[in-house]
């Protein structure tokens, strides 16, 4: 990628953290530069193949992105298309915190959940209903391969009496195309910095049902109730920001569908990493998963429309 100079031998330490790719800290003599090489298989248990075009998928989603919100996205500084791989500028984690860390230490701000949702709001609003969006993210059977059939095919198979529901889900989410959809909107993939959240990993982008991607971060807020129960209070208010956050771009989307699909999506997400191909690393305790099993199937059995009775219920669940 014409990176470094003929005689510079850069420093290359490896970064932890993702199982979708190989991500490499270079130490150049221009500086620090992050390298990411997408895997053919993901590293979890069991055999979990995806494209490694979805690179391009992700490189797309950022430039994209970045047209409109370029504080809020990393720097692309090169590629190497045929080996799917590209680099971008480092951003040195003594100013730009990693949102799941920060949460874990029961840093929890409510104006930060509300500033991601405005973002996230912002990217679906800006995308929304665009034909050359819609074209260049036609990633169906990607999206299907990384997260309808390992996340909630997969559920079904370990909780069939909810299996319907999720298939329902499946084939409902597949199937609605409105805007541009990140498909892994976690904390971990949210650095919070000087300049506000710069969000990452895009590797599962998608023209499809924005749903996906406010459930997708509810979901991880909900589960750290039940990590860390002490802050369980704190991560429901700002989750009800997240909401609020995005609801101020949403006018565009008819609020209240969307806000019940979020609602629906949100416990097959709560399953799915459960009992799913990619559990969360941080809940083990046999106990706790059997509450969120519990509580989700008994969601999915019975949905509601709104976020605010789901979150009181969930709430009422961790405990001290």
């Amino acid at each position: 990628m014409k990176l470094v100079a003929e005689n510079d031998n850069p420093s290359l330490v490896e970064l932890t953290g993702g199982v979708s790719a190989e991500i490499v800290l270079a130490g150049t003599s221009a500086g620090a530069i992050c390298v990411k090489k997408v895997r053919p298989f993901l590293k979890v248990a069991g055999e979990w193949r995806a494209s490694p075009a979805r690179a391009e998928a992700e490189k797309k989603w950022i430039r994209l992105v970045g047209s409109f919100l370029p504080g809020n996205v990393p720097e692309i500084l090169a590629e190497d298309a045929p080996a799917f791989t590209f680099a971008m500028k480092y951003l040195d984690p003594g100013q730009y915190r990693n949102w799941k860390s920060s949460l874990r230490d029961g840093e929890v701000s409510a104006g930060t959940g509300a500033e991601v949702g405005k973002i996230l709001g912002t990217v679906h609003r800006r995308t929304a209903g665009d034909p050359a969006v819609a074209t260049g993210f036609a990633n169906d059977e990607d999206f299907a391969d990384l997260r309808l059939n390992p996340y909630f095919a997969v559920a079904a198979g370990a909780n069939p009496e909810v299996g319907p529901v999720l298939q329902a889900l499946i084939e409902r989410t597949a199937s609605t195309k409105l805007a541009l959809v990140h498909g892994d909107f976690s904390p971990k993939n949210i650095l919070i910095g000087p300049q506000g959240p710069v969000i990452l990993d895009a590797e599962c982008a998608w023209y499809g049902d924005p749903a996906f991607d406010p459930a997708f971060c509810l979901n991880h807020l909900f589960l750290k109730c039940v990590w860390k129960p002490q802050h369980a209070a704190r991560y429901l208010r700002c989750a009800g920001a997240f909401w609020g956050g995005y609801l101020s771009e949403a006018a565009w989307a008819a609020p209240a569908r969307m806000e019940e699909r979020v609602a629906t999506l949100l416990p097959a997400l709560m399953l799915a990493r459960i009992d799913g191909r990619s559990p969360v690393e941080y809940l083990t305790d046999p106990l706790v998963k059997d509450k969120v099993r519990a509580f989700a199937k008994r969601v999915l059995l019975k949905p509601e429309k709104t976020l605010a009775p789901l979150m009181a219920a969930w709430g009422k669940e961790p405990g001290p």
